[in-house]
């Protein structure tokens, strides 16, 4: 009997023990339990612990919750990386990326708990693209969000080439993207037309029918991005070659690990295979990939190509996600805010001359002036044509679409 009691004295006091170092330790015991329950390492753990305390973060464990904790302790661990010589080490360039794939996560997760239930929650002025059956894509937007939807009489082209009471009764598709959220699709019934302030409008029944949708996988972000184009003409791509010779000049006006949006001189032609080049923060990119579509403005003789990367090295992945999520080492801002001031003072002197000769810029002078910008690549667009027709089922395609006949392409800006 004596020692059942001394073993459960013994047992007791193990108990305690425990109990007493969970309650020590219990902060850094979750923050690891949560942190392998997302997949990662002891090291990395470790090391975001580490981290977390250097930050003096108040709750270390909302490093897997909060986008704001993440960010600034993936800027620490950039700057101390940078310090070290180990910025493009394979070791922290794999947990970098892990970092940003999980950041990725997060910010889809509060994507989500930003969706419409229901129609009567959109606000007037909202875009839309209506498709009616049988007589293609439509453009309108809500002027009054009531007991129905009302909207502005359809038009394509800026022009009304259906009648208002054509409309009545008819079952159409509504697209529309919302700000700061996604792309939305519903269905829904024309109950009625009529006016509205004194203009032809039509009334939609209310639906909670939404399907929501993102438009793209990757986060992207709006740039002013300088670059060089190259065709790619080799069957078998080389991914570890870095052109020395000069490109083609290009613009890209967004980017993701995934693609970007690249403005060029010209007309361009989809599927075609390219390299594109370009500097992030003073560091080299170099991403591989194709031209999916194009949208061409015949007016400023210039292309807009959607580009779908293929490869990229991780390192360049994840120098491109430092520029999406705006997560910087101390010296990579230091660059950002001096280029950002130099930006500032080149627009100054822009403006003060102007404002001193009395010159005052029209709409087309400034079309004129943003062509003259981006360097005129007809001759290697002619080149790749030839390219492409040399090949047995490649056909140029000529897209000249805008947002008022593009069915899917939904005006983002």
């Amino acid at each position: 009997m004596s020692y059942i009691f001394i073993a459960l004295i013994i047992s007791a006091v193990i108990i305690a023990g425990l109990v007493k170092l969970y309650l020590l330790f219990r902060e850094k015991i979750n923050f690891f339990l949560r942190g392998l329950d997302e997949s990662f390492h002891f090291s990395e753990l470790n090391t975001l612990w580490n981290v977390s305390q250097i930050c003096n973060l108040e709750e270390p464990i909302s490093l897997f919750y909060s986008m704001p904790s993440l960010a600034k302790c993936i800027s620490h661990i950039k700057t101390q990386a940078e310090a070290a010589g180990a910025l493009n080490s394979a070791k922290f360039q794999k947990l970098l990326t892990k970092l940003y794939e999980f950041r990725n996560k997060i910010e889809k997760n509060e994507d989500k708990k930003r969706g419409l239930e229901s129609t009567q929650s959109l606000s007037n002025h909202q875009k839309l693209r209506i498709i009616l059956p049988g007589k293609g894509v439509f453009s309108s937007e809500i002027v009054n969000n009531g007991r129905e939807l009302t909207i502005k009489l359809p038009t394509q082209k800026n022009q009304i080439t259906v009648d208002g009471k054509n409309w009545v009764g008819q079952t159409v598709n509504v697209y529309l993207w919302r700000t700061g959220d996604a792309r939305y699709v519903f269905d829904t019934t024309v109950t009625h037309e009529g006016l509205f302030l004194g203009k032809p409008s039509l009334f939609l029944k209310h639906t909670t029918n939404l399907i929501r949708t993102q438009k793209r996988n990757a986060i992207r972000s709006k740039c002013h991005i300088s670059a060089e184009l190259y065709i790619l003409k080799e069957k078998v791509i080389d991914y570890n070659i870095i052109e020395t010779k000069p490109g083609y000049k290009c613009l890209l006006e967004d980017i993701s690990e995934n693609g970007a949006l690249i403005r060029i001189g010209g007309k361009g032609l989809p599927n075609i295979q390219i390299r594109l080049q370009f500097q992030v923060n003073n560091r080299l990119v170099v991403m591989f990939g194709i031209v999916r579509t194009v949208e061409y403005n015949e007016e400023l003789n210039q292309s807009r190509l959607h580009f779908e990367c293929i490869h990229i090295e991780p390192a360049m992945k994840n120098q491109i996600l430092s520029y999406v999520y705006n997560i910087m080492s101390d010296s990579e801002k230091e660059i950002y805010d001096a280029l950002k001031l130099t930006d500032t003072d080149e627009k100054t002197e822009s403006e003060t001359a102007q404002n001193s000769s009395g010159l005052l810029e029209n709409t087309a002078e400034k079309a004129e002036a943003i062509s003259e910008k981006i360097a005129d690549t007809d001759d290697v667009l002619k080149n790749a044509k030839n390219l492409v027709d040399s090949d047995s089922n490649a056909k140029e395609t000529e897209l000249t679409k805008n947002t008022e006949n593009d069915e899917l392409d939904l005006d983002e800006e």
